[in-house]
């Protein structure tokens, strides 16, 4: 388990940044950010398959390819901010690799996604109403992670030598 580590938390949270930075140190590992897998496998932008097809088809394919991608050793997964909502892929999840929940406070990650147009559950008239709604809806399941990192005064590199610390420790125990 130790060997395996998933970072969840709201769009503009820092996932994908800090699973490049940890695969720069932890150079045996594979880095994966599951909506780019996602999009590499559909050939379409999130976007457009929440468009064409629906949330409900996308969270399929999420687990689908989140349920492919948590297995092995020494992975790094990136995962999308809606994905541990779903109780078989927190599960999944959970028994793979250790899981940081790297948690952002409302208006720093309004700042971050503010600029982006490809974000679809935030395309409307209020989008830091949705991205609120969203966070107080998943911050529950969120918590369920096994260390929550407060990302709020943390640098990349903070966030990053914690998390190889955790990963440290844990490996030295085994």
């Amino acid at each position: 388990m130790a060997n395996n580590i998933v970072l969840i938390g709201m769009p503009g949270s820092g996932k994908t940044h800090i699973c490049s930075k940890l695969a720069e140190v932890l150079t045996e590992y594979t880095a994966i950010d599951t909506d780019s897998l996602i999009e590499k496998i559909s050939g379409m932008k999130i976007s457009e398959i929440f468009e064409k097809y629906s949330e409900d088809y996308f969270r399929k394919l999420e687990y689908d390819t989140i349920k492919q991608a948590a297995n092995g050793k020494n992975k790094i997964l990136s995962i999308g901010g809606g994905a541990f909502e779903n109780p078989d892929t927190r599960s999944t999840l959970l028994n793979f690799g250790i899981v940081f929940y790297l948690k952002s406070n409302l208006d720093v990650l309004y700042y971050r996604i503010s600029k982006e147009s490809t974000r679809p559950l935030l395309q409307c008239e209020n989008p830091r109403q949705a991205l609120e709604n969203l966070l107080k809806k998943r911050e529950e399941n969120y918590q369920k992670a096994n260390y929550i990192i407060d990302t709020e005064n943390l640098t990349e590199d903070k966030i990053t030598e914690y998390i190889l610390g955790i990963i440290n420790e844990t490996n030295a125990s085994c």
